[in-house]
């Protein structure tokens, strides 16, 4: 297996400081290290099977998998394990890549173009993935009869994820295989709250009061001389997808539907409009008022890990368990100062439901092998590959089959971190994207409309009312493109 030089030595790197942690050299410094570095790899490498396989010629006997890259290299390392067991037990080959998750996207687009795409592609962003607008053109293959062999095995709210209209056929159908999934959840700092006399007991469940609960550390924590500290660590550029993520997850907050579950736009609606206003103004009075780091302006997905690892915010909202996972090798900093917490309850006090993610497998109908990538697919379905692969990945990922939430390694109390991501999806307190059932909406994310708008509410201090009519105009054009 081929790796580029670069990504050698950031890999190299990692694994020399885990090796100096674990002799006892160094300890928290390392670790942020090893996961600035772990993340670092993630930035524009690309690693594969192959070094030529875009340009390598169909063989009946080879599959082309591109995969979204993980955020550490157990991920990739678990992955590469299960395509060398199937190899081993099939006699069959395959030509893997690893792509980040920004430049996945616009990989298979241009395949596509060229004639030469992959089989089978494995995409991470499947909130405004590309899966749903590549059903709608007929790019995808029916995976039908994969779903319904294992169709008991996963919640009926995930598999409407990957169950996308084809605008050529006029027909709904699966198109592609959930594998895991991924829920925000929050991040914070229990050693710094009690630098200020306070614990995790004394963190408020309603909304108003949770918020002010941070301004308030950050207040006190000011007043010990901890000048550079902030409280908020929301992502608030455009150009980072867990802004729009967050933005959301505000709107869900405050009941604001901007598409209902069949995909229906309802942004046409005043109380949409006054609600986008309203979770423009809660981001803008934080960042006024001081409590979201002006760098926010310009992060990309990374960057909140990165700086709540450095120790630069108080907590941070995140969409996967990688800011955990970073520091796992520290057992003290893992189950001790680092902690997780669901969001409060809804201004209307209703409980919170986090907005979820199922990432996607899906096979290309240009696809030259198609019968092998199903076969494929059907291995990694079976509960004990899927168990073995997403252990062995490290939890950053929760699975997406019921069957694999036995395991002990996902509810185990002992580990704080994964057995509280998992009740929450297993007592029901998520909500999955509504794109599957318009890919319009998928387009909406994609763009960033969102951050968008947050940008110019913050840098350019357009009025919220006007960055919301601005969002509005263009969340309707793009309905309307799509629609012609």
């Amino acid at each position: 297996m081929a790796l580029n030089y670069e990504y050698h030595q950031y890999l190299d790197k990692y694994l020399n400081l885990r090796k100096s942690y674990r002799q006892g050299f160094v300890k928290f410094v390392s670790l942020i290290l090893a996961a600035s570095l772990t993340i670092i790899s993630c930035s524009n490498n690309e690693i594969s099977k192959s070094s030529s396989v875009a340009n390598s010629s169909p063989n009946q006997d080879t599959l082309n998998i591109w995969w979204d890259k993980g955020f550490n290299p157990e991920e990739d390392e678990a992955l590469r394990q299960l395509v060398s067991n199937w190899e081993n037990t099939t006699g069959k080959k395959i030509n893997l890549v690893f792509y980040t998750t920004d430049s996945l996207g616009e990989k298979i687009r241009r395949s596509l173009k060229a004639g030469l795409p992959p089989d089978i592609v494995m995409s991470f962003k499947a909130e405004s993935s590309p899966n749903s607008r590549l059903a709608w053109d007929n790019k995808l293959l029916d995976v039908s009869d994969i779903i319904n062999s294992v169709k008991n095995r996963y919640p009926k709210d995930i598999l409407k994820t990957v169950n996308f209209y084809n605008n050529i056929e006029k027909k709904r159908s699966y198109y592609a295989v959930p594998i895991h999934q991924g829920t925000m959840h929050i991040y914070y700092w229990r050693d710094l709250l009690a630098e200020v006399g306070r614990s995790e007991e004394d963190i408020p469940k309603e909304w108003d009061a949770f918020w002010e609960f941070w301004k308030q550390v950050q207040d006190d924590l000011r007043a010990k001389n901890q000048s550079k500290i902030y409280s908020l660590g929301f992502t608030i550029s455009p150009e980072a997808g867990d802004t729009y993520y967050l933005f959301e997850q505000m709107l869900e907050a405050y009941d604001v539907k901007i598409v209902d579950s069949r995909g229906k736009l309802l942004i046409d609606d005043v109380k949409v409009r006054l609600g986008i206003i309203k979770v423009l103004n809660w981001y803008r009075n934080f960042y006024q008022q001081g409590y979201i780091p002006p760098a926010a302006l310009k992060w990309l997905n990374p960057d909140n890990n990165r700086s709540i690892l450095n120790r630069e915010i108080v907590m941070t909202p995140n969409s996967t368990l990688s800011i955990p996972v970073a520091v796992r090798q520290d057992a003290d900093i893992y189950k001790n100062k680092l902690g997780i917490l669901e969001f409060p309850n809804k201004p209307s006090g209703e409980p919170m439901r986090h907005l979820t993610m199922a990432e996607q497998a899906a096979i290309l109908s240009e696809s030259k092998n198609q019968k092998l990538a199903k076969e494929f697919l059907k291995y990694l379905v079976q509960t004990q590959v899927m168990k073995d692969y997403l252990t062995k990945a490290g939890g950053r990922n929760s699975p997406a089959m019921e069957t694999v939430w036995q395991d002990s390694f996902w509810t185990n109390p002992e580990d704080p971190h994964i057995s509280y991501a998992t009740k929450t999806f297993t007592e029901g307190r998520i909500r999955y994207f509504h794109t599957a059932q318009n890919p319009a909406y998928s387009r909406v994310l994609d763009r960033n409309i969102w951050g968008e708008a947050i940008s110019k509410v913050i840098v350019k201090q357009i009025s919220p009312e006007k960055a919301a009519d601005e969002a509005i105009q263009k969340i309707k054009l793009i309905y309307e493109e799509w629609e012609k």
